[in-house]
C-alpha cells in the first residue's frame, strides 16, 4: 500500500508542477522530455536498461503535458 501512495504522491507532484507553467514552457518540456525519450529508447536498444518501466513512465509524463498543454489552449 505504502508503494502506490508513493507513486500516487509523484504523480499528484507532478501533475501540480505543470499546472504552474504557461503555454511556452509547457511546449519547451515536451520537446526536452522527447529528446531524453529518443535517447533513452536508443540506449535501451543497444544494451538493457536497468529500469525499462522508465521508457513507459516517460511516455506518459509527455501525455500529461501534452494534455495540460491542450488544456490551457482551450481555456479550461
Amino acid at each position: 500500500m505504502d508503494f502506490k501512495n508513493s507513486k500516487m504522491s509523484k504523480k499528484v507532484d507532478f501533475l501540480a508542477s505543470i499546472k504552474s507553467l504557461n503555454a511556452e514552457e509547457l511546449q519547451a518540456r515536451i520537446k526536452e522530455d522527447e529528446l531524453r525519450l529518443k535517447k533513452v529508447s536508443f540506449a535501451h536498444s543497444i544494451s538493457p536498461l536497468e529500469n525499462p518501466q522508465s521508457i513507459r513512465l516517460l511516455r506518459r509524463d509527455i501525455a500529461r503535458v501534452k494534455t495540460a498543454l491542450r488544456k490551457k489552449e482551450l481555456g479550461f
